[in-house]
């Protein structure tokens, strides 16, 4: 099944990437509340001082009076950007701050309009961009312009300082975010994980059904799961019926054919006799292969291979008394077979019941956990010291109902039988030279544990 990657990570990566845009985001909208709310202030200010300015100009009475200054040590550093003058409508400058010395006033272009207040962000003669308002006011019938500016370059410095600091602090909170975001993924998807143990124990053998108290998003899967179990069962408990009923309903009919046949002489004797031998070797190859489909598709089943092996080995050597079996029994931490015990004995009671057949008198056997990529494998190695196969006899015995060796009872299909329980089970069946002179069976089944190399 091809994977498509976790939910987590894609979940986490798209929340991340949402929070990046959000913060960011906010970031420089709160950097534009910040500045407007500088300039708004700076606003208030500058009003303010041109309303003190205005009000002690008509208290003294004289624009030109010292006493008119505002008392605001910022309008008199030169160049400060804060500046304030006082300017006849058609004539000289009457009065000005210490920061204009020897400087022209900066001067308005927006017309007042209606108004007699009019503002105006400009740039004075260093450079240094300003906010400027004016208001023009009428003193003993002389028009006078009151002029009061002050730096937004400051203000800008401010902004920038504000962003920066807001990103830091914004950029550790979405940090945090991240990192609970995680959590709290890794949290949600649990009820997932203790599922697919759950679906794991079921496979395993360890339990018959999907078990636990799940969310209720998760546990509709679940239930599915155990029905599509059951329903496995079922259909595989009606097809081994279906199965044994076929092998009866035939067997009777064949066997009439064939002692007609054998009873009659002639070529249509011959024939029905050899059609009908066709017929049953083709029924219980077929049938022989629709018993272990069914057999082994039942899932939760697991078996002690040592155990197995250990019985085997007693039996063989009751019924072949001329061999000796050298067994090589394993230590506890062998892992079990994930399949039937049955098709097990099958299996590897083949691979040995040949090995005592064909040996000059010893056999060996050992078993041992391998790793492989797909994970660990049970081995299972079955040599002897008879004559052997070559490579090109080793890939023809597999065949189904081929023989070598004519002169031993059988009829050849144990190792096909092996092999097509081998092929069910995902393992694998290699025929090599032994280093005993003979033949060498090595059969690699899937454990019961693949995650670790100890006995369940």
């Amino acid at each position: 099944m091809m994977q498509k990657g976790s939910i987590a990570a894609s979940l986490f990566w798209l929340s991340a990437g949402w929070l990046i845009v959000a913060l960011v985001a906010t970031a420089f909208l709160l950097t534009e509340l910040y500045s407007r709310a500088l300039d708004t202030s700076l606003t208030e200010t500058l009003e303010f001082h041109l309303g003190t300015l205005v009000e002690r100009t008509l208290v003294e009475g004289d624009p030109a009076s010292a006493e008119v200054a505002v008392q605001d040590p910022r309008f008199s550093r030169p160049g400060s950007g804060w500046y304030w003058a006082v300017t006849a409508q058609e004539g000289p400058v009457v009065n000005l701050s210490a920061s204009l010395a020897g400087s022209i006033p900066p001067s308005i272009q927006t017309p007042f309009g209606t108004s007699t207040l009019r503002t105006q962000v400009i740039r004075d003669s260093f450079g240094t961009q300003i906010r400027a308002i004016e208001r023009e006011v009428t003193l003993n019938g002389q028009r006078l312009r009151f002029l009061v500016t002050g730096s937004l370059d400051e203000i800008l410095v401010l902004v920038d300082d504000f962003r920066g600091q807001t990103l830091i602090v914004l950029g550790a909170v979405g940090v945090m975010l991240a990192i609970m975001s995680a959590i709290v993924f890794r949290l949600a998807l649990r009820p997932v994980e203790r599922l697919r143990e759950a679906i794991e124990q079921v496979r395993e053998g360890e339990r018959q059904a999907v078990e636990g108290s799940y969310p209720s998003e998760i546990a509709p899967l679940a239930e599915e799961v155990n029905e599509l179990l059951r329903s496995n069962t079922q259909i595989i408990e009606r097809a081994r019926n279906q199965v044994g009923n076929l092998a009866h309903g035939l067997k009777t009919p064949l066997a009439v054919m064939r002692n007609e046949a054998s009873a009659e002489q002639g070529a249509l004797a011959t024939v029905v006799l050899a059609e009908s031998e066709k017929m049953t070797t083709l029924v219980s190859t077929y049938l022989d292969r629709a018993r272990i489909a069914a057999r082994t598709a039942i899932v939760g089943k697991k078996a002690d291979a040592t155990m197995v092996m250990l019985r085997l080995v007693r039996v063989m050597e009751k019924l072949n008394p001329h061999c000796v079996i050298a067994f090589q029994r394993p230590d506890a931490s062998l892992p079990w077979f994930r399949g039937d015990e049955g098709d097990l004995e099958e299996m590897a009671g083949n691979l040995l019941d040949n090995a005592c057949k064909f040996s000059g008198g010893q056999v060996a056997v050992s078993m041992q956990a391998e790793r492989v990529a797909s994970g660990a494998m049970l081995l299972i190695r079955i040599e002897d010291d008879g004559p052997g196969l070559s490579e090109t006899e080793a890939r023809e015995v597999l065949r189904r109902g081929v023989r070598l060796d004519e002169r031993t009872p059988g009829s050849g299909l144990g190792l096909d039988i092996v092999k097509e329980l081998v092929d069910v089970y995902g393992g694998s069946l290699q025929l090599k030279r032994s280093v005993l002179g003979g033949l060498l069976a090595e059969l690699r089944l899937p454990v019961a544990k693949l995650g670790g190399m100890g006995r369940s």
